[in-house]
């Protein structure tokens, strides 16, 4: 019997699309996050996210397909990325996960994910610019 993954498990594309747009929306709020997105509109990052973390749980493979590997690291290297950009990049994710409902167990795989990955995308240490209150 063929087990299902995470993906399958939380609700699919629905339940990511639910995470990112929540998510985007927080970010479009933020003074420190929004700048970090050159694009116009934030449609193009949400994607991106959204196609992400499908394929990470378990979902369909389209990020790879269209973007090679993900190397996260390396594609957020052009951004400063401090503790302060990080906390408030899992604040807004905490926001969106929390709309989700998920069950408990779920909600803590994905959080444990979201924090591990959030971390590892620190950068440097330096304050903000413009945000010297860091």
């Amino acid at each position: 019997m063929p087990s299902i993954t995470f993906y399958e498990a939380v609700g699919g594309r629905e339940t990511f699309a639910k995470l990112t747009d929540v998510f985007y929306r927080e970010v479009a709020d933020d003074p420190v996050l929004k700048p970090m997105y050159p694009e116009e509109d934030l449609g193009p990052a949400k994607e991106r996210l959204l196609l992400f973390l499908e394929q990470y749980w378990g979902g369909p493979t389209t990020y790879s397909e269209n973007r090679g590997h993900p190397r996260l690291r390396q594609r957020h290297m052009p951004f400063h990325v401090n503790p302060d950009a990080r906390d408030r990049w899992l604040a807004a994710m905490r926001t969106a996960v929390d709309e989700l409902g998920l069950s408990p167990l779920h909600e803590e795989t994905l959080w444990d994910y979201l924090q591990r990955a959030a971390h590892a995308m620190v950068n440097t240490f330096e304050p903000t610019p413009g945000h010297p209150t860091d």
